[in-house]
């Protein structure tokens, strides 16, 4: 009890020193908005007056998901690696938005169809060729989400050990959508219709044959635990790609290192749900880069009671709208940092 009361004590400490430098800063007191909330953010998680986050990276997940099988994405899983290919040969969407914000990326295969050559930005930690189609059986087993889980750990523990700790997490798996909106169901309780969208495309049999196909899934799996950290790793287990159970422990090891995840769209945001579940402290390290034009994602946030930095309209995926907002989010670092003080004892009001 004493160690929890001493932690709040000096959380609240750091949070009025870091409100009272920048009330210093040459700027009447409140007038960068958003910027500030996110300043005290920064300091907060990094513990200091003058954060230094290192190289922003972005880190995108991709698998491949069996639940494809049921003809709920217009593409079939083959594109996933395509896709994956791209990202590593620089072409793809997250490519050119990463280098506007002058951010690496890096493509973690957490469990494709078909292995990728060895490539200096391609991480290979495979689970399986994919997931099993979680309408008939879960997706994965308990051994094969404990794995991912670890593997996610371990991606980012070896890239803060480099020194960088403001991260985006993004993903590539075709029918994801799907498996991001039975994972947001089964830990928020909002209606799977409300949740599910076209995704990458409407699937041959239209969108009523998505949600047929999901309900399916969901009353098969039928998710019944009250305890909310169990009801995220079942969501997980029974649901989720191999790249979304990985993304759930990378965002675990980026709390336990002191950084800042810049979540992306309605995917990553269903994972954050479900890491959030399992360790409400990762919620301090998250900024939420956008609302994306998927259906639900919106719904999703304001389950979190979360504000997006960004509405664009995106619904590509790969971690593009999370780029996108990491130029803010160094903004907001460089304002505690680097902004210059009000001379004289009183900012103005």
């Amino acid at each position: 009890m004493t160690l929890a009361f001493d932690q709040r004590a000096g959380r609240t400490a750091l949070r009025d020193r870091i409100e009272a430098s920048l009330r210093g800063k040459a700027k009447p007191v409140g007038a960068l908005g958003q910027l500030e909330t996110l300043a005290v953010q920064i300091g907060i998680v990094t513990g200091s007056l003058k954060p230094d986050l290192g190289p922003a990276m972005v880190i995108v997940f991709a698998g491949d998901h069996g639940l494809t099988a049921e003809g709920i994405s217009a593409y079939p899983s083959s594109v996933t690696a395509e896709i994956a290919k791209l990202i590593l040969a620089g072409g793809a969407g997250i490519n050119v938005c990463a280098r506007a914000a002058d951010a690496g990326v890096l493509l973690v295969d957490a469990g494709l169809s078909v292995p990728l050559e060895a490539h200096p930005n391609l991480i290979a930690c495979r689970i399986a060729d994919g997931t099993a189609n979680a309408r008939v059986m879960p997706a994965m087993t308990t051994q094969q989400c404990d794995q991912a889980f670890a593997a996610g750990r371990d991606v980012v523990h070896g890239i803060t050990g480099k020194g960088s700790k403001l991260l985006a997490f993004g993903e590539v798996g075709i029918g994801n959508t799907s498996a991001a909106a039975l994972v947001a169901h089964a830990i928020s309780g909002i209606p799977l219709n409300t949740l599910v969208g076209i995704g990458a495309g409407a699937p041959p049999g239209g969108l009523d044959h998505k949600r047929r196909v999901l309900a399916a899934a969901a009353a098969r799996a039928a998710i019944a635990a009250v305890d909310a950290r169990a009801r995220a790793i079942d969501a997980l287990l029974q649901f989720a790609g191999f790249e979304m159970a990985m993304m759930a422990g990378a965002f675990q090891a980026a709390a336990e290192d002191d950084c800042i995840v810049v979540v992306d769209g309605f995917i990553a945001t269903a994972v954050a749900a479900a890491a959030i579940a399992i360790d409400p402290h990762i919620k301090n390290h998250c900024i939420f880069a956008h609302c994306s034009a998927e259906a639900g994602h919106r719904a999703l946030l304001q389950f979190l009671d979360v504000q997006p930095l960004l509405d664009l309209g995106l619904r590509l995926g790969e971690g593009t709208g999370a780029a996108l907002a990491l130029p803010i989010v160094r903004a907001a670092e460089g304002l505690l940092r680097d902004m210059a003080d009000l001379p004289g004892e009183h900012p103005p009001c």
